[in-house]
């Protein structure tokens, strides 16, 4: 019954971090406006977007091929990136509703989904 959900919520945020990266990518000073900290074109955001990209690749891989376990763990480790990113926005100078209503939202939604993987 769970296994649904798990595996619809964890390709939902591998989708999602495709898009970020995605938009980093080709929309790098909007997208750093919309991460919380304002930023010129630079090699920081395309940096930032082949990351998110390669992470949501990852996350797709191993669901397909590695199943819910080993997306559970990627899941894990991959919450330290939205965590990491709210600790960025605050540190310099961005919202705490965008800090704690954006990034850490995300990273509790992501500890979920490798929860709800774990329990498939």
């Amino acid at each position: 019954m769970l296994t649904p959900a798990a595996y619809g919520l964890a390709i939902v945020l591998d989708l999602l971090v495709l898009f970020i990266g995605a938009r980093f990518l080709l929309q790098p000073v909007s997208a750093a406006a919309g991460y919380g900290v304002p930023s010129q074109p630079s090699a920081y955001l395309t940096i930032k977007g082949v990351r998110d990209l390669s992470y949501g690749v990852l996350g797709l891989v191993l669901l397909a091929f590695a199943g819910a376990h080993a997306a559970a763990w990627f899941m894990l480790v991959a919450a330290l990136n939205p965590l990491g990113d709210t600790l960025i926005v605050l540190r310099n100078g961005g919202t705490n509703a965008i800090a704690f209503g954006i990034h850490f939202a995300t990273a509790v939604v992501i500890l979920i989904s490798a929860a709800l993987l774990f329990a498939s």
